[in-house]
């Protein structure tokens, strides 16, 4: 497998970066050639700053404990909470009805 790396510039007019990604897979004597065509501009912007990458990251976190706490409470705890309520409604309803038996 040989990679081959293409930079070019293209119109010096556009101010955005732009990734053109070319994937060529060309079978040749049982071998992969994947060409990759880059367009790089020298003039590049930043996304985040610092503060607000950390930010970010802080957010992608909560975010993410967040789903896998819903799951988790879906899943097991409220099943668990709603079965073991169930089956000791099931157990006082068959005490009064013992009680009544016991009673008549």
């Amino acid at each position: 497998m040989v990679l081959f790396l293409l930079i070019t510039y293209m119109d010096k007019t556009k101010f955005l970066i732009t990734l053109l990604i070319i994937t060529t897979i060309v079978l040749c004597k049982k071998t992969v050639w994947l060409i990759f065509a880059l367009d790089l501009k020298q003039d590049t912007q930043i996304m985040f700053e610092f503060d607000q990458y950390l930010g970010f990251l802080a957010f992608l976190t909560i975010l993410t404990i967040g789903f896998w706490l819903m799951i988790f409470l879906l899943t097991f705890v409220i099943p668990y909470w709603i079965g073991g309520s169930l089956i000791e409604r099931f157990k006082e309803i068959r005490e009064e009805k013992k009680a009544k038996r016991n009673n008549a």
